[in-house]
């Protein structure tokens, strides 16, 4: 009977795996990330298309949340339930922009999570400090569920 443990183990996992490797990871939606910042994501145009919003809580007063419009657009294809996008954020508080891209993924417990690395460009007044205006980084975005799912 301990022998045949192992072997249950493993075939039940080749069971259930591939319900988590075929399910579509959906971008449309409300997303929080590692920093504690929120961002909405509203439906899909035809095109793959996307308007949004974006909730900082990266400022210089860390009580204070800051929300400005997003635009974006997600790789269309039938076959990637895991889509790749990219999206920009144009902050209304200051003179920056920062690009988003990444992918859409389902992990082993069956969660969206959007993996994304970013490029925040700042403001400068002369040419020669341009090579300190462009900041880059990464965050893991989870799904918010609303209470009452």
């Amino acid at each position: 009977m301990v022998q045949a443990t192992p072997f249950l183990l493993v075939l039940s996992l080749a069971l259930v795996a591939p319900s988590f490797s075929s399910r579509k990871c959906v971008l449309t939606g409300k997303w929080i990330n590692d920093l504690g910042s929120n961002m909405t994501i509203g439906p899909m145009n035809e095109k793959g298309d996307f308007f949004g919003n974006y909730t900082t809580t990266v400022t210089v007063n860390k009580t204070e949340t800051r929300t400005s419009p997003m635009l974006g657009s997600q790789h269309l294809t039938k076959e990637k339930s895991q889509p790749t996008f990219g999206f920009t954020v144009h902050w209304n508080f200051t003179d920056s922009v920062t690009v988003f891209t990444g992918q859409c993924f389902v992990d082993e417990l069956g969660n969206e999570v959007l993996k994304t690395m970013w490029l925040l460009r700042l403001p400068e007044n002369n040419i020669n400090d341009d090579w300190k205006a462009t900041m880059v980084g990464t965050n893991v975005f989870t799904r918010l569920h609303s209470q009452k799912e």
